[in-house]
């Protein structure tokens, strides 16, 4: 199914409006339970790219030992994993995705690292079905910026937060500032003679404005929210290496990839290869690239809360 259809349909009426969207969320989920066996086998390649973004993440949430932790998104649980040391004794980890083929891959990295405070939950980072104030931390690595509803998403955040909860939240900068996936975006673009992602459909740069990102946290009502940059740089020893991951990762990407007869995938490819040449070095490909980062907490009590409380 055309994502572009679902959400054209999405137009039509309120009742009808409600069911569109829930097929379109059905729809991507189902793309990233496709890849999920990918990420698990690239899974340390992952947490060796994500490094620095984890470490700046938990510098910005500060997880303690004896707090719960609660990872959106979490795909291969590299980020709950670095965090979970940190709770012990007596703090535990929860990682969870929306696809259950991820929460398993999660779920057996942990086993295999002896990992006694961590276990795996499916849920969705709109509909997070967690009681309120569960989590003294929430971390989501890359995730934020797929939901179909991110507004929805920052207070389902802040609902499941305890009062002075910190969370941390890394997504994709610009799109031109991240090359490594944004020139296979482009040569995809062009080779179907139509944009990807289509028009109001969630992508991995959707969330790539650092003012944008910063109000959705504020009206979410989160305080002392802070957003920076951070340089990711991507290098790989082969234009194939490269692709290969690219093609294997990229989530609904993926799906559409695969999907080319095997022409128009030899051109993509063809495509792909020539975009690149400006990134190519003596020792393989160094692409730049760029992750926004953004923490907040949840106040000890909220503006409403704090109008109640006054009498206004």
């Amino acid at each position: 199914m055309e994502a572009k259809s679902i959400v054209e349909r999405t137009e039509r009426g309120s009742s009808r409006e409600g069911a569109a969207a829930d097929e379109f969320r059905a729809h991507l989920h189902g793309m990233w339970g496709s890849v999920a066996r990918a990420w698990g086998e690239h899974a340390e390649y992952a947490d060796a790219r994500g490094a620095a973004v984890t470490a700046r993440m938990l510098e910005l949430s500060m997880p303690q030992p004896g707090e719960r932790l609660l990872e959106l998104a979490c795909g291969a649980g590299g980020v709950g994993l670095a965090a979970a040391e940190r709770l012990a004794p007596g703090g535990d980890v929860v990682l969870s995705d929306v696809v259950p083929e991820m929460t398993a891959i999660a779920s057996a990295r942990a086993g295999a690292l002896g990992l006694g405070n961590v276990t795996t939950c499916v849920l969705d980072l709109e509909r997070i079905e967690q009681p309120d104030g569960s989590y003294d931390v929430v971390l989501c690595r890359e995730g934020l910026m797929f939901a179909p509803d991110p507004a929805r998403a920052a207070r389902e955040i802040r609902r499941v937060l305890r009062p002075g909860g910190r969370v941390a939240l890394a997504v994709w900068g610009p799109r031109d500032r991240n090359p490594w996936l944004g020139v296979v975006l482009d040569a995809v673009s062009a080779q179907l003679g139509k944009p990807v992602p289509p028009p109001g459909i969630p992508g991995p740069f959707s969330l790539g404005d650092a003012d944008k990102l910063a109000a959705l946290l504020s009206d979410a009502e989160l305080s002392d929210v802070v957003i920076s940059e951070l340089p990711v740089p991507l290098r790989a020893v082969s234009f194939d290496e490269w692709w290969a991951r690219t093609c294997a990762l990229a989530g609904p990407l993926a799906k559409i990839l695969a999907s080319l007869p095997a022409d128009a995938a030899q051109a993509l490819r063809a495509r792909a290869r020539e975009a690149i040449r400006a990134y190519e070095t003596p020792d393989g490909l160094e692409f730049p690239g760029l992750a926004l980062l953004a923490g907040g907490r949840r106040a000890e009590c909220s503006v409403s809360e704090v109008r109640w409380i006054s009498g206004e």
